[in-house]
């Protein structure tokens, strides 16, 4: 691709970001603007930045690099990642603005009166966001090393860069109006794109089901394997070959592969021939977390569906940089209908980027062997199109991807920071709230250089379990069930969250090779969510003397209308107290 157009796009969408977010400064004044925006912003608005911040490097790139390697079973990944959404308007959005916190561990110290569990929700709050920080930073290295051979590292410093400047600069204000132009030009940057690419699609004579037969090369590729791997082949296969197979040393010479497995090394160049199957690339231990979830899904595929299904559906409520966007609504009536217009915004974006996966599966098959499948929507309109027009097309695209990052890490680093100035720092305020920003993208940023290319998508899986694992039995226990106490939740975050939190760990090492544990690390939440809900109701059964004075009301306060709960109506203390009475009883006999 044209550098020429690609390195002015990216420029465009850094400095366009730097301009609306000084625009946020301006009216950034008290702490309130730095951390809520002072709850003064509109459904409309509020909904456009949660899924500018939402939709991130794993739903821009990350979901058609899935459906280019795995088909159609990873259209679970938009799927789950909307209906997230419904999930926190029925149980979360409303009773969680109505809570009056910042963060969420203000959530869990004004619900259970305990610092101890505040500060355990800020270790998770802190530990969520660095692992979704990681694809974010990976993503924007990936998306400049492919686009103009630059470093890997650049992409993710200029992001990291940016990114700490708005943040600290305006706090929420800022980030809000950032979050919300960014939706809008990476709904752009994909839609137009993608109807050039159907039209070319259309004419080109490509099969009209990318997925019905194995794919092949539809022209003569050169590709060049980075990491090591062991190719799968079905039936033989002449290829070019410049490297090392099987132990042996080829410089251009035209090898016969039989059918089976044959190890090829980092560096080795293969030329495919029009025609060939594209062969199923295995990278074993070295190739990281991508190739561990692949092998769990073909292991366990009806456990890895459901796995998927319940992180992404679960793990939405748990994320801290969307929580806490729900802070800033007026009210509670506000935060339901932010909430809707957020599943008809993402909605409209998830139906994109599955067709640039389906269309990478017929133009660029390749990318299954290089391991660069995330860059299938970069690398589209240079393949279909070419000439100025796919030269335009892709800086449009390279501008949407780095929007992407931008966007999303701007609300993770905001909630961190938040939490680090709260709970961490020894004193509180705009100044210290400047400082955490920064300490808050160090640490991704670092281990982002030292972990390597990891696959976005997977990544983001991964935060989501450990999200849905911890911060939803919270959520959700902690806004519905008045015998919720602090032993009981602190226990369920450590036994769900921790237990899922290793297991992500092990899947990113790589351990272990396969067998049943293998797959249950790999998708950890079907196990690690009933453990954390069972045992914070275990535990808090086992501890009823330990039920905060004060929760009837409190819970009253989330489920009750602002005026009532705010003590604005007529006879408020008295009306709580009732109102918090009459709620037990309806609860109770629900129950019963």
């Amino acid at each position: 691709m044209n550098e020429n157009y690609v390195v002015p796009a990216v420029a465009l969408v850094v400095v366009a970001t730097i301009l609306v977010g000084a625009f946020g400064l301006r009216i950034s004044r008290t702490t309130s603007d730095f951390y809520v925006a002072s709850r003064t912003v509109g459904p409309r608005l509020n909904a456009a930045a949660i899924s500018g911040e939402y939709l991130s490097a794993a739903s821009f790139l990350g979901i058609a690099g899935l459906v280019l390697v795995q088909g159609p079973d990873m259209l679970w990944y938009p799927v789950g990642y909307t209906a997230g959404y419904l999930v926190l308007l029925l149980f979360v959005a409303a009773p969680l603005r109505r809570s009056g916190a910042y963060t969420l561990p203000d959530f869990a110290e004004a619900r259970l009166a305990s610092p101890a569990v505040r500060r355990l929700a800020g270790a998770f709050v802190v530990g969520v966001g660095w692992l979704y920080l990681l694809p974010q930073l990976q993503g924007a290295g990936l998306t400049l090393a492919v686009l103009t051979d630059a470093p890997d590292w650049l992409g993710g410093v200029i992001v990291a860069a940016v990114v700490v400047a708005t943040v600290a600069a305006g706090g929420m204000r800022s980030i809000t109006f950032v979050q919300a132009f960014q939706y809008w030009l990476k709904l752009t940057a994909l839609l137009v794109p993608a109807l050039f690419l159907v039209l070319a699609w259309q004419g080109d004579g490509a099969p009209r089901h990318a997925f019905d037969e194995p794919a092949t090369f539809r022209e003569q590729r050169v590709v060049r394997v980075d990491d090591s791997l062991d190719l799968k082949l079905d039936r033989p296969l002449d290829v070019t070959a410049s490297g090392t197979i099987d132990g042996r040393r080829y410089q251009d010479q035209r090898v016969s592969l039989s059918a089976g497995t044959h190890r090829v090394e980092r560096g080795t160049r293969l030329t495919f021939t029009e025609g060939d199957a594209v062969p199923v690339a295995d990278r074993g231990s070295n190739g990281g977390m991508s190739t561990s979830l692949a092998a769990g899904r073909e292991e366990r595929p009806l456990y890895a569906t459901y796995g998927l299904i319940l992180a992404t559906f679960l793990g939405t409520m748990g994320l801290p940089h969307v929580v806490v966007r729900f802070y800033t609504s007026p009210h509670g009536v506000a935060a339901r209908r932010t909430t809707v217009v957020v599943l008809a915004l993402i909605g409209a974006f998830y139906l994109l980027p599955p067709l640039y996966g389906a269309l990478g599966r017929l133009y660029a098959p390749e990318l299954t062997l290089s391991g660069d499948a995330d860059a299938a929507v970069l690398l589209l309109p240079e393949r279909m199109i070419g000439g100025l027009g796919g030269d335009l097309l892709g800086a449009l695209v390279a501008g949407g991807a780095f929007a992407a990052f931008l966007s999303t890490a701007s609300g993770l680093t905001m909630a961190v920071a938040g939490v680090l100035t709260q709970d961490v720092l020894p004193s509180r305020g705009v100044r210290q709230f400047r400082f955490a920003t920064g300490l808050a993208m160090v640490v991704p940023l670092a281990v982002s250089a030292l972990a390597g290319g990891l696959p976005v998508a997977d990544a983001v899986g991964l935060a989501f379990a450990v999200s849905a694992s911890s911060f939803c039995p919270l959520l959700v226990l902690g806004i519905w069930w008045h015998r919720l106490t602090p032993p009981g939740a602190a226990a369920g975050m450590l036994v769900g969250g921790g237990s899922a939190l290793v297991a992500v760990a092990a899947t990113m090492a790589g351990y272990p090779g396969g067998g049943p544990l293998h797959a249950l690390l790999a998708w950890p939440a079907l196990w690690s969510v009933p453990l954390g809900f069972l045992t914070m109701v275990l535990v808090s059964l086992a501890t009823p003397g330990k039920v905060p004075a004060g929760t009837s009301a409190i819970l009253a306060r989330f489920h009750l209308p602002e005026a009532l709960a705010g003590g604005q109506a007529h006879g408020a203390a008295t009306e709580i107290e009732a109102g918090a009475d009459s709620w037990r009883r309806v609860r109770t006999r629900g129950n019963g």
